[in-house]
């Protein structure tokens, strides 16, 4: 069995190597001076590896001046350059970035033109020693795959699995696989399919985990943890970030937890534990709130989420303080939501914000959920762009995308049914939708 290990800037990442922690910029890449200090506040909190986006041709000059100036400033945090569809600007960004992530799946629409251009761009990755994500994410499959598979976990892996293969034809092994979705059971179920595949090829590829548009607080840590502490525990995993729609230093200190504790450095508040037809009760001695939430949901979310056990009763000590009832009901009920056992409140899906985002996603999304909070048992989706909003939000019965310009669209499932909608009224127009389709 080969096992890879990939190198971005002076950044390991792969077998025998701590977990690596991640994290994206959510700056406008043309504005420099905004991403160089965001890059900066980031490296000190701890990223070990910072993504920016690089929407087109006309940023990549703006990615060149920003890793310029961090580098000139003694900053060497290895850079990663996110593209979605332009071959030709993953191709510029090839001989720039420590890194690129890539679906190449959305090169082209026709497969064999996406091909050739993934081959173009591997060749320029090899003469400048870039490391690439091949990066998969369920709902922004290529036709060619959707076609075959369906958009599906076993699609997921399908799809970058053909892409690892063209990578071995070609003898270019500096890669890291990511294969993300928003749904922990499908993201769970995608990578390990893929580890599975690659083991069974006998070359296995390091893997980036994270649950994609987890949302944000309590949620969409919750949310993260389950899916990535379901794979880490299992040795599946080498590299880590947790998607959050808050400022990009707030995914941190969630994204080192699990790093930290998974790399066998952290041991769990958890006192003890009995279960007891399929619920279990488990008593905490945490020195804070965050560290109950974190704790309680690596040590049962994944046994939730794998239908080990079906409830969870949580008791003990926090902070000195006795667990209060509600702290523990409302624990158990986000770690049963999280692992997709029983929703007690919409689902929502968020996007963190990227360079691409064209309006204030942070402050949208949490109207859209002040207005929503009742409905539940719908998944609403709140993404930053056209970009990749639609394809992403797969799982959504409705969808509340940024156009840019101060416009919203508003999907139902996968369809557009109001566009151009200004930003203040489109929170209640999104509730109208849902009320009168519920009639």
């Amino acid at each position: 069995m080969k096992r890879i290990t990939a190198i971005a800037g002076k950044v390991l990442i792969g077998p025998g190597q701590p977990i690596v922690v991640q994290t994206m910029c959510n700056t406008h890449t043309a504005d420099v001076d905004a991403t160089v200090q965001q890059c900066r506040r980031l490296a000190a909190a701890g990223a070990q590896l910072i993504r920016i986006t690089v929407p087109g041709m006309q940023d990549v000059e703006s990615f060149s001046r920003i890793k310029a100036s961090l580098r000139s400033q003694g900053i060497d945090t290895p850079l990663v350059a996110d593209i979605h569809f332009s071959s030709q600007t993953a191709i510029a960004m090839a001989a720039i970035a420590e890194k690129v992530r890539i679906n190449p799946g959305n090169f082209h629409p026709d497969h064999a033109e996406a091909c050739a251009q993934f081959a173009r761009f591997l060749d320029v990755c090899r003469e400048h020693g870039t490391a690439v994500r091949v990066g998969v994410n369920h709902g922004s499959l290529g036709s060619y795959i959707t076609g075959l598979y369906g958009n599906t976990p076993i699609g997921m892996a399908k799809a970058a699995m053909e892409w690892l293969e063209m990578c071995l034809e070609k003898d270019f092994l500096n890669v890291v696989v990511s294969l993300k979705s928003s749904n922990t059971v499908v993201m769970v179920e995608a990578y390990r399919l893929l580890e599975q595949m690659m083991e069974e090829r006998g070359v296995v590829f390091p893997l980036h985990v994270g649950v994609t548009e987890a949302g944000n607080g309590d949620s969409g840590r919750i949310k993260s943890c389950i899916g990535c502490a379901s794979l880490l525990s299992q040795g599946i995993g080498n590299t880590v970030r947790v998607s959050l729609t808050e400022d990009p230093e707030a995914e941190l200190p969630v994204a080192a937890y699990l790093a930290e504790r998974y790399g066998e450095r952290l041991k769990s508040s958890l006192e003890s534990s009995s279960v007891k037809e399929g619920t279990v009760t488990a008593v905490y001695d945490a020195p804070s709130r965050e560290r109950l939430i974190l704790d309680a949901t690596c040590d049962w979310g994944p046994a939730l989420l794998g239908r080990e056990i079906d409830e969870l009763v949580i008791t003990g000590k926090c902070g000195g303080e006795v667990i209060s009832p509600e702290l523990a009901g409302y624990l158990s009920d986000e770690i049963l939501q999280g692992a997709r056992r029983r929703f007690y409140k919409p689902e929502y899906i968020a996007c963190p914000g990227c360079g691409r985002t064209m309006y204030d996603l942070q402050k949208a999304f949490e109207e859209v959920k002040a207005r929503t909070a009742g409905l539940k048992g719908l998944v609403i989706a709140v993404m930053g762009c056209i970009v990749n909003g639609p394809g992403e939000m797969a799982d959504a019965d409705w969808g509340y995308v940024g156009e840019g310009g101060g416009k919203v669209s508003i999907y139902k499932k996968n369809v557009p049914v109001m566009r151009h909608v200004p930003e203040g009224e489109a929170p209640q127009k999104l509730l109208e939708l849902i009320t009168a389709d519920s009639l």
